[in-house]
């Protein structure tokens, strides 16, 4: 039985679905307290349930405490099996968040998921979809994974509603990454969006974010390109998804818009992610850092990259790793500045050895 503080690190709900994830995957049972403790709102939420619920489904667990605003949970896996899957979330709850806990537990099924999900596709707090389809999974694909991914509808607060298809491909071990530069940056992509609002306001999103590049870093305007895009939904909400595209590697910034805030600043915020991680010169962006650790840590050779920001999110994430899977790891940097990351194996994940803290 693995014992897990819930309150360890930045303490929110990124522990919950690392721990549910591999803990289907490795078949290790374990007993979560102090869920989200530093929250407004304590405890388990809808979306947290609903990754609960869909490992139990997937594994055959035996659950406790899944229930809201429990901050205690007890899960006790069986085998997890490949299968057809729909979730609801019921809320505009992230659906990206939901399937970080679904990926690596059915990875290694031996057979091909299909995954539906409905809730939130682009809300706070969380990967948009853009995010997922348009650098995480292209980052699994390096690693030697195949997730394919769609979305029917779009999902904003407080709405939700929208769908995502996740078909999870089986795989049989997992590669390496050696990224320490980036390379040249060769051209930067993106989309201004709007549901269920004037396409003028995808206009504005886009032309603030062009504005703020050519002012910030005027060489990367030639090879910038953001389309406005007007999307299906039962809301409103507005986005803006940027890719930054260089010769080793790819990584994602985003803003959302909200009642009562300019387009401009939407526009503004997605440029001023791009540029900050453009500035520090890193290879992965902070959030495909926290990420592609759960990933690099089941290889069964080493690996190395630069990000562009040291945060709790990362440190924790390798933490609650480390609890289900034999690893080594080393970070370089304070938090909040650029960092290296080194992971190195302590056993081929066919082994399942006993965890570990580093």
């Amino acid at each position: 039985m693995i014992d897990i503080d819930g309150a360890y690190g930045e303490g929110g709900g990124q522990i919950i679905r690392t721990a549910l994830g591999l803990s289907c995957l490795f078949r290790k049972p374990f007993r979560m307290c102090h869920i989200r403790q530093g929250r407004k709102k304590p405890g388990l939420m809808p979306q947290h349930l609903t990754c609960v619920g869909a490992a139990r489904l997937v594994s055959g667990a035996e659950v406790e405490g899944d229930r809201p605003g429990s901050t205690e949970l007890f899960f006790s896996p069986g085998a997890a099996q490949e299968g057809t899957y729909s979730f609801d979330i019921g809320t505009a709850g992230s659906t990206s968040l939901v399937l970080q806990t679904l990926i690596p537990a059915l990875l290694f099924t031996g057979g091909m998921s299909s995954i539906t999900l409905t809730g939130g596709t682009h809300v706070p707090f969380s990967p948009p979809f853009d995010f997922l389809s348009g650098v995480f999974v292209p980052l699994l694909e390096r690693l030697g994974t195949r997730v394919r991914l769609s979305i029917e509808t779009y999902g904003f607060y407080p709405k939700g509603g929208g769908r995502i298809r996740a078909d999870i491909f089986p795989a049989d071990r997992i590669g390496h990454l050696d990224l320490t530069e980036r390379g040249a940056v060769r051209s930067i992509i993106g989309h201004s969006g709007v549901g269920g609002l004037p396409p003028s306001i995808a206009d504005r999103q886009q032309q603030a974010a062009i504005a703020r590049i050519s002012a910030s870093a005027n060489e990367l305007v030639d090879i910038t390109a953001i389309d406005t895009v007007n999307v299906r939904t039962r809301g409103k909400g507005t986005f803006v998804c940027l890719e930054c595209r260089s010769e080793h590697s790819l990584a994602g910034f985003s803003a959302l818009g909200s009642l009562g805030k300019r387009a401009e600043t939407v526009g503004e915020e997605a440029a001023a992610g791009l540029i900050h991680y453009y500035r520090s010169g890193a290879a992965l962006d902070r959030h495909l850092a926290d990420q592609a650790v759960l990933y690099l840590a089941l290889s069964d050779q080493g690996s190395v990259f630069t990000t562009e920001a040291v945060t709790n999110h990362l440190i924790t994430n390798l933490w609650a790793i480390g609890l289900f899977h034999h690893y080594h790891y080393e970070v370089e940097g304070s938090l909040g500045e650029k960092g290296i990351v080194r992971i190195t194996p302590a056993g081929k994940i066919g082994e399942r050895t006993a965890p570990a803290l580093t």
